[in-house]
């Protein structure tokens, strides 16, 4: 088994889809220029890395590419693919929101040869010395149509003209930008189009249409998530106090949500998504920003409360559901003056909600938060080791474990939580004590 399967092997995939074979083939047999449009979901993110790991020199200690990302959680996300292809590339994601000495410790102790950037915290990082541009030969900007927009321009300015030794630049979206910038000096690139203007959404998703007797809708969202039992939904909606409403409505329903806006502090963010990608919450009541940068597999639903701002904002959305080849279910609930908006092409149906309906269904596993991480040596392993050992969990109680620097967060079985707190408590991991809490 060579080093590329090795490397598949660990991630579980069998075998590329069609556009990730032609960025591989676009990289690897040429030094153009390249733009990739495909649509959310399709793997983009293992497309780059795969043959760009390759070509750096793990024996360096010198920062060789940097990928500049619009938003923190696609910055963490896309580091831990890296990560976890485990091909002895060391990487670190960096964005704002945290203090940059920190990361500038980690940064001394890791020596990353790739950063994973939003880009003010690249050129903070670059005026404070702490990244050298100039042993950086290869630039990738995924969703470039976000992070060339007229809100990150002179942030991307900035920083791509302190990018002078720059070799390759490699642009990756799911929807096309009108224009790229002329100070990406990007030139006669290998434009490589994997998106359907036939298709908004993939035919493995279903699109519905709900209407609510009242401009409130949120009587008619409760009964839609009653009638979808314990299936995993994202209920947009278009500004941050909408956010809170609904998710306190629904929390005091009885469900189990987790909000999620830039208006939260960084805490509360990740322990939301991590929430809900753990199967812990089956709600995330959101605005856009949970429409691009999260890597959560298996969403059953998507709710548009509000309508989507536009077309662009639509396809995001749809494109959290459906991911890879699995299927999906995408919901407008429509008030007594709202109609589908014209930039829906697909076929829609009307669906009536059932007047016989099951209560709100609790999820199946619920998230403990564990104040040591990597910082303390601990590892997936020694949590598991600890949860079954002290806590008396199977290893079929326990779900995903992401451990970061000074903390973790594990999902375990609902019903066992109790369980597991009484007879952990005061016990230690590798003769460690810490703090094991619910995340509530």
């Amino acid at each position: 088994m060579n080093k590329r399967q090795e490397i598949l092997s660990k991630l579980g995939i069998t075998q590329l889809n069609e556009m990730q074979v032609a960025v591989d083939n676009a990289i690897t047999t040429s030094n153009d220029d390249i733009v990739v449009l495909s649509p959310t979901g399709s793997g983009k993110t293992l497309a780059y890395l795969l043959p760009l790991v390759e070509q750096i020199n793990t024996l360096s200690d010198d920062l060789q590419m940097v990928v500049v990302v619009p938003g923190r959680e696609l910055a963490l996300q896309s580091a831990d693919v890296l990560r976890n292809m485990s091909c002895g590339v060391r990487a670190m994601a960096i964005y704002g929101g945290r203090p940059a000495m920190d990361e500038h410790r980690v940064m001394v102790k890791t020596r990353p040869h790739v950063v994973f950037a939003t880009p003010g915290r690249l050129n903070d990082h670059i005026d404070k010395g702490n990244i050298i541009p100039t042993t950086v030969r290869t630039l990738v900007i995924d969703e470039f149509d976000k992070c060339l927009a007229m809100g990150f321009h002179q942030e991307m300015e900035a920083a791509v003209d302190r990018l002078t030794h720059l070799r390759r630049r490699v642009l990756l979206s799911a929807t096309d930008a009108d224009s790229i910038p002329h100070f990406v000096n990007i030139h006669h690139a290998k434009r490589l189009v994997f998106l359907d203007e036939e298709k908004q959404v993939p035919e493995r998703v279903e699109v519905f249409t709900v209407f609510s007797p009242v401009k409130d809708k949120l009587e008619t969202l409760s009964r839609l998530l009653r009638e979808q039992g314990d299936k995993s939904s994202i209920v947009f909606l278009n500004f941050r106090d909408s956010v809170e409403r609904t998710a306190e409505y629904l929390l005091n329903m009885g469900f189990v949500a987790s909000a999620f806006h830039g208006g939260l502090d960084q805490k509360s963010r990740e322990e939301a998504i991590y929430k809900f990608s753990n199967g812990s919450a089956n709600i995330l009541v959101a605005t856009d920003l949970a429409s691009r940068g999260l890597d959560i597999p298996d969403v059953d639903n998507i709710i548009h409360y509000h309508l989507p701002l536009g077309e662009e904002e639509y396809v995001h959305r749809v494109g959290r559901t459906a991911r890879w080849n699995s299927s999906g279910t995408t919901w407008f609930v429509l008030g007594p003056e709202e109609h589908l908006p014209e930039y829906v092409v697909a076929d829609t149906q009307p669906h009536v909600i059932p007047d016989d309906l099951p209560a709100p269904q609790p999820p199946r596993m619920a998230t403990l938060y564990v104040g040591k991480g990597k910082k303390d040596k601990i590892s997936k392993g020694d949590i598991v080791g600890f949860l079954c050992k002290k806590g008396q969990l199977e290893k079929s109680d326990i779900g995903r474990i992401d451990v970061m620097e000074r903390y973790a967060y594990v999902a375990v079985n609902a019903k066992k939580v109790k369980q597991v707190l009484a007879l952990i408590r005061n016990e230690k991991i590798k003769g460690v004590r810490t703090i094991v809490e619910p995340v509530r």
